[in-house]
């Protein structure tokens, strides 16, 4: 069955698995339509419409009607069309909201569920949006009611720590994938292991919540010849690692038509086993040693220890906040209860020392 994941700012109620309309551009229209509907029908209720070229609009419009407080959807300010339909980008504000205004018309609604701030890379793309008045146009429509949540899409940490630093977004679509935070990435998986683990590790203390893009590495991981670690990985298992990240509420491949969504839909139902990634603690990098990322792989532990979430409330009550000593009060298993099996060291595929670890979160939440 579908998980679903709710939006820590908010009720909206997301499925871990959604779906991106990047690529579907080059199917008939009628597939685009049966993709969305048979998506929605087996639990998809979280879509991306961005890159996916015009075309893709009409017959979404299409499969969501009556049906539209079931689902979510983001569109991103700064993606815009070309006369032929294709994909592009622009940092103009009339352009932008041209393009927002003929969307919200073709799709036939009133509202979007998430108004993103595309791709902001780069410091400038940050200046551009604040100085062109994209930043306050998306406000605007927000305080109608007309956006009802302000997101952003980012590939680059440091940039989007700035767009968090503004206090206006509840939601952030990023790069997630084992080759980029092992830094065996492209020009995509930007930020060493630490930054990128401190991004998603602030994001989960502010509730921001993650989408996740790129979850297979443009498809590289899935076939040994293209994986930057010789070693192929499946589909199920990336997806469960990007979920398995701090804060990360959906994961949103991208389709090109019906095969490929039931080749996606194999994961709702698929076991835990054919989820394990931990085969990628053979090839962790040492900059990725010993960081938790509450993953749980180590469980079952024998006695009883919540891992992974013993972990988060200790690194959340050193980032300062002070509700994580209370909820590590809570917990009816502490870190104490440790009885130095090993289990938790031998499975862990980022070979954190977890033996050691809790007797340093338990000698900190005693003190």
């Amino acid at each position: 069955m579908m998980e679903y994941r709710k939006l820590p700012r908010g009720n909206e109620m997301l499925g871990t698995l959604g779906l991106g309309l990047g690529g579907i551009q080059n199917s008939p229209q009628d597939e685009i339509q049966a993709v969305i509907e048979t998506a929605i029908a087996n639990g998809i209720n979280f879509f991306d419409l961005c890159a996916g070229g015009s075309s893709v609009y009409e017959p979404f419009g299409k499969a969501i009607k009556g049906k539209r407080d079931k689902v979510y959807f983001q569109l991103h300010f700064g993606a815009v069309y070309k006369p032929n339909g294709e994909y592009g980008w622009s940092r103009n504000l009339d352009t932008i909201r041209d393009t927002f205004e003929w969307e919200m018309k073709t799709l036939g609604v009133d509202y979007v569920d998430f108004g993103f701030l595309h791709c902001i890379d780069e410091d400038s793309d940050f200046e551009d949006i604040k100085n062109n008045g994209i930043l306050d146009y998306v406000k605007g429509l927000k305080e109608k009611g007309i956006v009802r949540r302000i997101g952003f899409s980012s590939h680059t940490p440091s940039v989007a720590h700035k767009v968090i630093d503004t206090g206006l977004v509840d939601i952030m679509m990023f790069s997630i994938n084992p080759a980029y935070d092992l830094e065996k990435g492209d020009e995509y998986g930007i930020g060493s292991t630490l930054e990128r683990a401190e991004l998603f590790r602030r994001c989960e203390k502010e509730g921001i919540g993650i989408t996740v893009m790129k979850p297979f590495h443009g498809g590289q991981l899935l076939a040994d010849n293209t994986s930057p670690f010789k070693r192929e990985l499946t589909k199920n298992q990336c997806i469960q690692y990007c979920l398995d990240r701090p804060a990360v509420l959906a994961v949103v491949p991208g389709v090109r038509n019906l095969n490929d969504l039931t080749e996606l839909l194999k994961y709702i139902d698929s076991s835990k086993e054919e989820r394990d990634y931990s085969v990628i603690g053979e090839f962790t990098p040492e900059a990725a040693v010993g960081n938790c990322v509450y993953c749980n792989h180590c469980q079952p532990c024998p006695a009883g220890i919540d891992i992974g979430i013993v972990n988060k409330y200790y690194d959340l009550s050193l980032a300062g906040d002070n509700m994580a000593a209370n909820h590590y009060d809570k917990l009816v298993v502490k870190a104490d209860a440790c009885i130095s099996c090993g289990h938790c060291d031998s499975r862990c595929p980022f070979k954190v020392k977890q033996r050691e670890k809790m007797k340093k979160i338990a000698n900190y939440f005693n003190k």
